[in-house]
């Protein structure tokens, strides 16, 4: 089903079914005896939710050879790429005495329990109430405690969140360290200038920011429906062309440029180096043209 204005989903349809999936790409480059990144609680996520699909990815089930376009190893390579990117980002801000956190649309992020936070370091998850309370109730469950203060806001991102986010306890005065990852594709191009916009409002000098950067090509839906068709053929019926917001739109770099923030942009095939992967050369990467990960400092 296509967006339309005030949708809603759970995890396991619309936008939240992109969340679970990634959750069970997460469980799967964390499966073997090396394993590309560590989330010991992202397979228990996947199993709740409870679509066969994504258990099968978690568990290890789906191989390469049907599909070369972007089979296990591609998806464990480009997982860990982007979780050790967001993950290495928290790390710094704590290496800098930040100790104020916020994940947007968190989703199933396990974070706020598997990394390791600084002392007094405080985790604001925001994301519509029944995530929020799924992910909170699983984890309990599974034995799981948060590594640093935990601070749910259960709102949509499209209602008052810089309200919400201030009534439970965050401090604007504070530098803050924001990550939005896997988000801004979901957004349209006002919502996503909107979205800027607030945490602009509320960042305190010397606050941080990091999500993807997306090239021209990114934009155009193609990737989508290559990674969409993949996916009927093993059994997902998520239709990520219905569920992006595709076409132009003023690039985060430049509308962050534009409010002050000093921004560095990472490519893919720069990130993967970084992580000892041959950089991505193959039908995806040529459909998502140069884009990566970017960061930016403010003030």
């Amino acid at each position: 089903m296509a967006r339309t204005e005030g949708d809603t989903w759970d995890l396991a349809s619309s936008v939240g079914a992109t969340a679970t999936s990634v959750a069970a790409t997460r469980a799967l480059a964390s499966r073997g005896p090396d394993p590309l990144i560590d989330d010991p609680y992202a397979a228990a996520l996947v199993e709740a939710v409870g679509l066969p699909h994504f258990i099968k990815v978690a568990n290890g089930e789906l191989g390469d050879e049907a599909d070369p376009l972007f089979g296990a190893q591609q998806m464990r390579e480009h997982i860990a790429v982007r979780t050790r990117f967001f993950d290495d980002f928290f790390t710094a801000a704590g290496h800098q005495r930040i100790r104020q956190a916020v994940i947007l649309a968190s989703g199933l992020d396990t974070r706020a329990y598997r990394l390791p936070w600084a002392d007094g370091s405080v985790v604001f998850e925001i994301d519509q109430p029944a995530v929020i309370d799924f992910k909170t109730r699983v984890l309990a469950e599974a034995g799981a405690t948060p590594a640093a203060g935990r601070a749910t806001v259960g709102i949509d991102l499209r209602d008052n969140w810089p309200k919400a986010l201030r009534e439970n306890g965050f401090d604007p005065s504070q530098p803050t360290a924001w990550i939005a990852e896997g988000l801004l594709i979901y957004l349209p191009p006002d919502a996503q200038d909107r979205l800027l916009d607030n945490i602009t409002s509320l960042s305190a000098p010397g606050s941080l920011l990091a999500t993807e950067h997306m090239d021209a090509k990114a934009l155009t839906g193609d990737w989508a429906k290559e990674l969409s068709d993949r996916g009927r053929r093993y059994g997902s019926d998520i239709d990520l062309t219905e569920l992006f917001y595709s076409g132009p739109r003023t690039s985060a770099s430049d509308h962050l440029r534009g409010q002050g923030w000093q921004v560095t942009v990472l490519t893919n095939a720069e990130a993967y180096a970084a992580n000892g992967f041959e950089p991505p050369n193959d039908q995806l990467a040529v459909m998502v043209g140069d884009s990566g990960y970017l960061s930016a400092r403010l003030g």
